[in-house]
């Protein structure tokens, strides 16, 4: 126990104590778990570090490909214009086979025998630059290709014998149709009938009692002003329109000549 003192009052100087040396673990950091997986992908592995050896093992990613992860660097998957897909270089289509004949022209020629040796030490004195510039020097040159005059041609300003065909084809279509038309015209004609003066006036008489008759009607509901029901108002409405058919009836009566259309 410390004895009491006024010295104890004054504040002492904190002192850190000394940092302990930092921990390294005594395997090494790279090396990969026993029996892991890890790192893998590319190669023909399937464990890593199976033995438990911290001392001598290959490593965890010595056989990775340099784009196992991040993909190519920078710049290398740019497309390029001159390797696009030519004609020809897709799919090989393989020719037919043939039957095989020994009677072939492109049958190799036979075996030599023993006694046929083949003639040795000829030589000859052709020069054969000399003879090559010779033969160049002398070759005529290449004939231009002559451009043939398309206004010189036999057929030229001749209407092609396929247009005529298609003329005349269009010209059989335009008279068939137009005979259907007047055979449907001149039937529509045969069906209608011309009425005669008494049937023209008995029809307008019996128009004129019944314009009397809706019009005796009508007048029994026009003095009302608002009708006051959905009766009345359809009822009004319908004389109305009965009346002005009426009347329109009566106006087509009233031509010199009326037809009827037996159709309708």
């Amino acid at each position: 126990m410390e004895e009491e003192s006024i010295y104890n009052l004054i504040p002492k100087e904190y002192v850190p104590p000394p940092k302990p040396k930092m921990y390294k673990s005594k395997y090494p950091a790279d090396a990969p778990p026993t029996y892991s997986t890890f790192g893998l992908q590319t190669t023909s592995k399937i464990l890593n570090n199976m033995g438990g050896d911290y001392n001598n093992f290959d490593g965890a990613h010595k056989n990775r490909s340099a784009s196992a992860h991040f993909g190519k660097p920078k710049g290398e998957v740019k497309p390029k214009p001159d390797s696009f897909r030519k004609k020809g270089t897709g799919t090989m289509v393989l020719p037919e086979p043939k039957n095989f004949n020994y009677k072939t022209q492109e049958r190799k020629p036979a075996v030599p025998k023993k006694d046929e040796a083949p003639i040795l030490g000829l030589k000859t004195e052709k020069n054969f630059v000399v003879a090559n510039a010779v033969e160049i020097i002398l070759k005529p040159p290449k004939a231009e290709a002559t451009i043939k005059d398309p206004l010189k041609k036999k057929n030229y300003g001749q209407v092609p014998g396929y247009l005529e065909k298609i003329k005349n084809d269009i010209d059989e279509e335009y008279t068939t149709l137009r005979q259907l038309k007047e055979e449907q015209q001149e039937e529509e004609e045969r069906k209608k009938y011309l009425m005669n003066a008494e049937e023209i006036a008995m029809l307008k008489e019996g128009l004129k009692k019944k314009w009397d008759a809706v019009n005796k009607e009508y007048q029994t509901i026009t003095h009302i002003r608002k009708p006051d029901t959905q009766g009345l108002k359809r009822k009004k409405e319908t004389c109305e329109k009965e009346l002005a058919q009426i009347e329109k009836d009566l106006a087509l009566l009233e031509k010199p000549f009326v037809f009827v259309d037996t159709l309708s």
